[in-house]
């Protein structure tokens, strides 16, 4: 599938989803190079426009934020950024995927985009970045979106998305990867599953496909670089700028009861749910969170 063929699926399926947009936006590509790695971005929309910093979930790329970035892209400047090891930026040479390496990245990159201050969009992995970073960053972030994450999560949910990354990684045909994805999103049309893997796998030499994010993330042995709940619920404290928490509401990733004591313990934050959708919240019902970005951003600026 080509850029052009990939960029008509994706206005059909916006369509089909109940996206509007006023103009079939075309995302301009860049590139930033940290120092270990070289980092890949989306840009979309006006950059006269408020700016948005959206970070995807693990084993997701820049592109998992295209439906919502293509329904926001009339009011605002939207950065989508692979991050380190998934999509198109470089895999980590030393394979350091600490929260402390994403810091540094992220640090640097919004250094890079020479804006005043940032808002901050992250989903899953994303979101505990982009907390972390509002956390210690509080002249450079106006704003803060955090979905389906917090400071503690459900173990079900992480092991459902631990057994799904640890499956085999290879396979004969892209089919066989539509399969595989609508087994686990089975609510989710086929088209729309075939539209988001033309970004998040590849075509290897032999011929069979893999996914886009580093091979040592998705080993079985692989064990991502963890932070105590404790240290986290102090970042979600500290932070200081508006915040919105967005839960799908069939998410088997962040509990009713985090959400509830995530805005006891930090009084700048509210809650909200998107109906009919689980832990992929972007994918399931996008939608729904382009209109509760818009409306949020309406009350804010």
């Amino acid at each position: 599938m080509n850029s052009e063929e990939m960029l008509s699926t994706l206005y059909t399926a916006a369509r089909d989803r109940g996206i509007e947009f006023s103009e079939e936006f075309i995302p301009i590509q860049g590139e930033f190079n940290t120092g270990p790695v070289t980092l890949k971005y989306l840009e979309w929309g006006d950059p006269r426009q408020p700016t948005l910093l959206l970070l995807h979930g693990f084993a997701q790329t820049a592109h998992s934020w295209d439906l919502v970035s293509l329904g926001l892209a009339d009011k605002f400047h939207l950065i989508s950024l692979d991050q380190r090891g998934h999509g198109d930026s470089d895999w980590a040479p030393d394979g350091d995927y600490s929260l402390e390496a994403q810091q540094k990245d992220l640090q640097k990159f919004v250094s890079y985009i020479d804006v005043d201050r940032i808002n901050l969009i992250g989903l899953s992995m994303g979101g505990r970045n982009s907390y972390v970073f509002a956390s210690e960053n509080p002249d450079l972030v106006s704003t803060l979106v955090v979905v389906d994450t917090g400071p503690r999560g459900i173990r079900t949910g992480g092991n459902r998305i631990r057994n799904f990354v640890n499956m085999p990684d290879v396979l004969d045909t892209f089919d066989e990867f539509v399969e595989r994805v609508h087994s686990y999103v089975p609510h989710r049309s086929l088209d729309q599953i075939r539209g988001s893997l033309a970004n998040n796998i590849r075509q290897m030499n032999n011929g069979k496909w893999t996914w886009k994010y580093d091979r040592l993330l998705r080993s079985p042995d692989y064990r991502r670089p963890a932070m105590s709940d404790e240290k986290l619920w102090n970042y979600w404290e500290a932070i200081q700028c508006k915040t919105l928490i967005v839960r799908g509401e069939k998410s088997d990733v962040l509990a009713t009861e985090t959400l509830d004591e995530m805005t006891k313990r930090n009084k700048n934050s509210k809650a909200v749910v998107v109906p009919n959708s689980g832990h992929l919240v972007t994918g399931d019902n996008p939608s729904g969170l382009v209109k509760i970005i818009q409306s949020w951003f309406d009350g804010c600026f």
